[in-house]
């Protein structure tokens, strides 16, 4: 297993920077996630650790090596890519075993490996199929299955799930989650889904044009976001924004607009929120933050409360999305399946 660091990598196609001056610390048998819409570099980093793409400055270090001029055959890396990449004419245990043949492992310790990849991975009784007698999942096991018999220090995948339904996504979630805890192995796994990056990993990495924003576990990400990219990115639906002023009334603080009167919670003050006193400012508010106001407006003098009109209303099943207008910004709720809420009708909510 192996420690992987990144330091100042930059990757440049002619004048266009995809990566910029990337520092990153991946330690051993770390789960690494690297999250961002698509473009943001996250799959040319991936490539640049695995040696597909030249790095254009910097430097990277696999198992305190330096590796900027080592071939990806030499790092001794596997990658699991988002198309399978399997031989077609060749059954399951021969596209397992392929690496392995090509250096020149004995044949019975590549049956061995092979056997206790695809017992591990519950593919076992498929070994003599070729890929297209397979399912999507099954496929995807195999390529899994192709990357551990190689016992490499780090397992790179780039978006292994994105060709699968959504409840074998799911599913082999909670496979690769169950792999890393029998290999303890260092994976670093590239995804646009946010899901993934806050179910899988152990830190999860926001990328945005080419540069990092920020690097932390799941529920830091979502709970103190370093900016307001990181802010809307983590978290379904996405945090909702709107402009406003803070003042000072007395001894309350507010946010205000011409929809909005917002009373901040005394506890949550701090002398950053003291020192834009008057100044425009943006409110960031989640959509799972604003509740339904079931008791017709009858609420204490301490509740904030908006009255909208309802734009769009998507039941989910155990909950319901309601969208609607705010001072000129598409928002977002999140309530529970026993709403009250119509398309066209008015509304109460308070957060």
């Amino acid at each position: 297993m192996a420690k992987v660091v990144l330091e100042d990598v930059t990757k440049k196609f002619g004048n266009n920077i995809v990566v910029n001056k990337q520092c990153l610390e991946i330690q051993d048998k770390e789960f690494i996630i690297l999250v961002g819409p698509s473009g943001c570099g996250k799959s040319t980093t991936l490539r640049m650790i695995a040696g597909l793409e030249d790095i254009t400055s910097g430097n990277i270090y696999i198992d305190n090596d330096l590796v900027n001029d080592v071939p990806p055959k030499d790092r001794d890396i596997a990658m699991v890519f988002q198309n399978y990449a399997l031989y077609p004419h060749m059954n399951v245990f021969g596209n397992m075993a392929f690496a392995l043949t090509l250096r020149k492992v004995p044949k019975d310790e590549i049956r061995e490996r092979v056997d206790i990849a695809a017992e591990m991975l519950g593919i076992k009784d498929l070994l003599d199929r070729k890929p297209s007698q397979l399912s999507g999942g099954q496929r995807q096991r195999v390529a899994l299955g192709r990357a551990v018999v190689r016992e490499p220090k780090v397992f790179l995948m780039d978006e292994p799930l994105s060709n699968l339904d959504a409840k074998l996504r799911v599913q082999m979630r909670t496979e690769i989650q169950k792999l890393h805890a029998r290999l303890q192995t260092t994976i670093i796994y590239v995804t646009h889904d946010q899901v993934e990056a806050m179910t899988m990993g152990d830190r999860v990495v926001v990328l945005n044009k080419g540069a990092i924003q920020q690097v932390d576990t799941p529920l830091n990400l979502y709970n103190n976001p370093v900016n307001m990219f990181v802010a809307g990115f983590i978290g379904s639906p996405a945090m909702n924004f709107v402009d406003c002023k803070l003042v000072k009334e007395n001894d309350k603080y507010l946010l205000v607009n011409e929809k909005i009167r917002l009373i901040l919670n005394k506890e949550k003050i701090t002398k950053g929120i003291k020192n834009h006193i008057n100044q425009d400012v943006v409110l960031g508010i989640r959509p799972e933050h604003i509740a339904e106001d079931n008791n017709a407006g009858k609420v204490g003098e301490n509740q904030n409360l908006v009255d909208v009109l309802v734009d769009v209303v998507e039941p989910m099943g155990s909950e319901t999305f309601i969208y609607f207008d705010l001072s000129g910004k598409t928002f977002v709720a999140k309530v529970g399946s026993k709403t009250g809420a119509m398309v066209g009708k008015a509304i109460n909510f308070f957060y």
